[in-house]
């Protein structure tokens, strides 16, 4: 993890980079990383009973997920601006994808972890397969087709909300303040859900460190195991 100095961390919705890894940016941008923010969907659909139109709502999530970012560090933020629940292409989402992370030259990404086996969630899983796609092929001389962007060799990705971690990291001092950028999601987070959140990221960060302190799991890999690579499953 010391070796992420230039990081995308790519989400589905406007929410997901600080529910499933916050911790671990904050930690990443207190190490000087610089972190930046793409955001594949608006957000529209996430309407928890608000008198905002689907419009309306897509533009106030943009302006949470950004004040949530810049708490834990993120400097830069992205926007695909994809429909929430449209998600169903992913080629053309990883070209999107990839033409991002070849003009910013990034060395790591994290995404959602897309083969969560009982995820439900389709723009979960076209997010994560297609930021898969983008890290094995950004490093070729002309994709996506018609680029005129240099080739990038991303160095890892990391896949977030899995259940296959090889890497846990201690994010015990950051665990409030991943909280404190959660709450910034006010159209998505009341006062009993957070307390939800906080138990849960609680146990399970205390199971996934055998211990007191709170760690949250990513699966990280390199981009040569993503393609054609069966013992990828069980690298540790």
């Amino acid at each position: 993890m010391q070796r992420c100095k230039k990081v995308l961390c790519i989400q589905p919705h406007p929410d997901d980079n600080e529910i499933g890894m916050g911790g671990v940016i904050a930690m990443l941008a207190a190490g000087d990383s610089e972190i930046h923010y793409l955001t594949v969907t608006d957000g529209r659909l996430g309407d928890m009973g608000t008198s905002l139109t689907p419009e309306q709502l897509a533009e106030v999530r943009k302006q949470e997920a950004e004040a949530a970012g810049r708490l834990l560090g993120a400097s830069k933020f992205f926007w695909l601006n994809h429909k929430d629940g449209s998600l169903n292409d992913i080629p053309a989402l990883a070209a999107e994808i990839g033409e991002i992370i070849r003009r910013e030259q990034y060395d790591t990404i994290f995404c959602p972890d897309p083969w969560l086996l009982y995820e439900a969630h389709y723009d979960h899983i076209v997010t994560g397969k297609a930021s898969a796609q983008a890290a094995i092929s950004c490093l070729l001389k002309s994709y996506p087709e018609g680029t005129d962007t240099p080739p990038c060799q991303i160095q890892a990705i990391g896949f977030y909300f899995t259940a296959a971690p090889n890497t846990v990291v201690n994010i015990t001092e950051y665990f409030d303040l991943k909280f404190k950028a959660m709450a910034l999601h006010q159209t998505q987070m009341d006062d009993q859900l957070l307390a939800l959140y906080r138990t849960y990221f609680k146990l399970r960060g205390n199971q996934l460190l055998q211990s007191n302190a709170i760690g949250e799991g990513l699966k990280m890999l390199r981009p040569l195991h993503l393609h054609c690579f069966p013992e990828a499953q069980d690298i540790l």
